[in-house]
């Protein structure tokens, strides 16, 4: 029989309508949920709704912390191209062959705590990525939590809907009439209206879960391709990382191959004047012979000066700037040395007035600068075994020395010779007190050796 069509008797004597009985069922309900029986009636349950709270706060966590990550992401990208270029300029210094060993050594210092703090930025993105994927996995997990609970709750909403459906209940105003107790008619009204209010509550849980669930898969699915994209960041970091650490390991090495080369040539020095200390009575004598001597050839340079002077040709003005006279290594630097050959001077106890440079034998010398020749020719100041020099005039104070040059004058080069910036003025030699070919080149100012680095 339909649900249209069920008929029950009432009194005994006659049927009831589905209109009629629905008619009666409200007027009793009225009173019930109107009046002093509606304190009896109440939800069995209550839904709970901080699980969408909380899923919703987990996705603005989730968007927050993605944000800081992207912002780690850029300040390490930022320290990388930072560390790229000091390496590439370490490289750069290296490859010049005048380099300056000690500025390099600390700029590599620099660099190697320059990685570590890149290397802590790099382990920091590598521990975002294992949290995200612990997070990832709780999340994954509270998502089949909630589908299954979904799922539960919606099979169990639909049984209770079939039963109600199925079941032939007794309506209200039968129970009424049925003639039982007051405390019975009352406890079946309750248990009718208790079972309404489980339904809806049931009802507006799965709703919630169903929100909920929304919730996590969408935090879920971001997690998941934020976790992947970080992975692919830091693979990207971590192979420009190792990359930056074999190049700052290859630029320790050179640096420690041109620091053992430079100490064997101060070795090779120091052996060459040990062998001639042993064959003189007397090297302070000596010493003191030869600042006799090198006074007397100031005096003479002095005297060549005045006479370019009232000539005209020395330059009224310069600028201070020179160049190289030669690309090589540097094995000796101006001022203080520990060489034993060099005379007392300019507060040290052994002085170096100017700077070494050494390539091969016969390479060219060259003018740091405009100017005119003063003198060419053996350096008596040297005693017995006098070394080669070209002195050249840039200015009224500033002239440049070059000195242990082959014994030729190129070009018909003589006092009075004007020259320019570049032109060949000797061939490095190893005329004088010399270990080897080499170029000691001295730039004089306002009478007074200086450091020919200032002027370069």
């Amino acid at each position: 029989m339909g649900r249209g069509t069920k008929t029950r008797a009432l009194d005994g004597t006659g049927t009831s309508t589905p209109r009629r009985r629905r008619f009666l069922l409200a007027l009793l309900a009225i009173p019930l949920l109107c009046g002093s029986f509606g304190s009896f009636v109440a939800p069995i349950g209550r839904v709970a709704g901080d699980e969408l709270g909380d899923a919703k706060a987990k996705q603005a966590a989730l968007e927050r912390h993605i944000a800081e990550q992207k912002k780690q992401v850029e300040e390490l990208n930022q320290a990388q191209d930072e560390l790229r270029g000091e390496i590439a300029e370490t490289n750069g210094a290296l490859d010049q062959i005048n380099a300056d060993l000690t500025a390099v050594r600390a700029s590599i210092d620099g660099m190697v705590v320059e990685i570590a703090r890149v290397q802590g930025q790099y382990d920091g993105l590598v521990a975002e990525v294992a949290a995200l994927d612990e997070q990832l996995v709780e999340l994954e997990a509270q998502e089949i939590a909630k589908a299954d609970e979904l799922r539960e709750r919606k099979a169990l909403l639909g049984d209770r809907l079939r039963a109600a459906y199925d079941t032939d209940r007794v309506t209200l105003l039968e129970i009424f009439l049925s003639g039982g107790s007051f405390a019975d008619v009352l406890a079946e009204v309750s248990y009718h209206l208790d079972v309404g209010e489980q339904d809806r509550a049931l009802a507006d849980q799965i709703k919630k879960d169903a929100e909920t669930l929304e919730a996590l898969h969408a935090t879920v699915e971001s997690t998941r391709t934020e976790t992947n994209l970080l992975r692919q960041e830091t693979a990207v970091q971590k192979k420009e990382l190792d990359k930056q650490l074999r190049q700052l390991e290859a630029a320790q090495r050179r640096l420690k191959e041109l620091e053992a080369e430079t100490a064997r040539q101060l070795e090779i020095q120091t052996e060459a004047f040990e062998e001639l200390a042993s064959t003189r009575d007397n090297i302070e004598e000596a010493i003191a012979r030869a600042s006799r001597a090198q006074r007397q050839l100031a005096g003479k340079i002095k005297e060549l000066i005045e006479e370019q002077k009232r000539l005209g040709s020395i330059p009224s003005q310069y600028n201070g700037t020179l160049e190289w006279p030669l690309i090589g290594r540097i094995s000796g630097e101006y001022g203080c040395s520990t060489y034993p050959g060099y005379a007392p001077g300019n507060g040290c106890e052994h002085y170096h007035n100017g700077i070494d440079v050494v390539t091969r034998c016969d390479d060219e010398i060259k003018a740091a600068a405009d100017g005119t020749v003063a003198y060419v020719g053996w350096n008596w100041a040297d005693g017995p075994d006098p070394a080669w020099v070209v002195v050249i005039l840039h200015s009224e104070s500033l002239q440049t020395w070059y000195a242990h040059l082959a014994p030729t004058a190129p070009g018909g080069l003589a006092p009075g010779t004007k020259v320019k910036t570049g032109d060949v003025i000797g061939y490095e030699g190893s005329t004088g007190h010399s270990t080897g070919c080499h170029l000691h080149w001295m730039v004089m100012k306002d009478g007074r050796p200086q450091n020919p680095r200032l002027f370069l």
